[in-house]
């Protein structure tokens, strides 16, 4: 099991945000910035998905996971806050979110059912948010270094994102959920966010009245495809989702135990599992 610790991050939110605050890159900004806009709802969902989940289980297993998933719970919360005070200096700067109401609409068709498609979609989701953390992680200077303050904010959630990795996965594992039922939900989680997330980012970028520079297809390629591109360096860990046996604990966890031991001045812990 793992010991997840809550922890307040110690940066000031209420200092607006500068419109291309990643390394002065419209396409960079505009694409963290639509990541942020889908976290709060999407942060909710896996709170009520893993406690439902939770819930379900025998009372042998409830006494196994309870503490991993409080300590799921309040990390996840605590990321959903900061990431609403983000995004309304988002709102302030002319962004329009239009992810959120569409993922709201998408969680309805969720009602009522098995509640182990919900902590299935949680897991895909969270394999989704582990990857590009480990890359986020490996990849910090693609952050700039005009806000540290976002960077802060980033890297931490990062962090805790890998830290959390397998808590949904086990869940659903103990639920009796199947593989051919975890892999269609994976596939499903793939389409939705990868189009919410272009999407989002073009709407970002129509509002900032950068989406046709030249400058910014050209920073999109490069930071999707390039030398240490997202969608090149996080193939491999996405498709190892695919394998029967595997586990997230098979993924390499330790760039975030290092960054929480190196930044530890950036926290406070507010909760550890009793």
């Amino acid at each position: 099991m793992t010991d997840l610790v809550v922890r307040r991050l110690l940066i000031d939110m209420e200092a607006p945000i500068a419109r291309h605050w990643c390394g002065g890159d419209a396409f960079r900004t505009a694409l963290f910035n639509a990541l942020s806009m889908s976290f709060p709802v999407g942060e909710q969902f896996f709170i009520d998905s893993v406690r439902n989940g939770f819930k379900a289980l025998p009372a042998d297993k409830q006494a196994q996971f309870r503490d991993e998933v409080q300590g799921f719970v309040g990390q996840e919360a605590t990321h959903r806050r900061l990431h609403s005070l983000y995004n309304a200096h988002l709102e302030k700067l002319g962004l329009v979110n239009e992810w959120e109401p569409q993922l709201r609409e998408q969680q309805k068709l969720l009602d009522g059912i098995d509640p182990r498609h919900h902590v299935a979609a949680t897991a895909a989701n969270e394999h989704f948010t582990a990857i590009m953390a480990d890359w986020m992680l490996r990849n910090p200077d693609l952050l700039g270094t005009q806000d540290p303050r976002l960077v802060t904010l980033w890297l931490w959630h990062s962090a805790e994102e890998s830290e959390h990795k397998s808590t949904a996965f086990d869940i659903y594992q103990a639920l009796g959920g199947n593989h051919d039922w975890r892999i269609k939900w994976f596939k499903r989680i793939t389409i939705v966010f990868l189009r919410g997330t272009l999407r989002q980012t073009m709407v970002n970028l129509k509002n900032d009245g950068t989406l046709w520079k030249w400058s910014t297809w050209r920073s999109a390629v490069s930071y999707l495809f390039g030398k240490r591109g997202l969608i090149r360096e996080t193939y491999k860990p996405w498709r190892e989702y695919l394998r029967e046996d595997f586990h997230p604990s098979q993924q390499d966890s330790s760039r975030s135990e290092r960054w929480l031991i190196d930044h530890s001045d950036r926290y406070t812990p507010v909760g550890t599992p009793a």
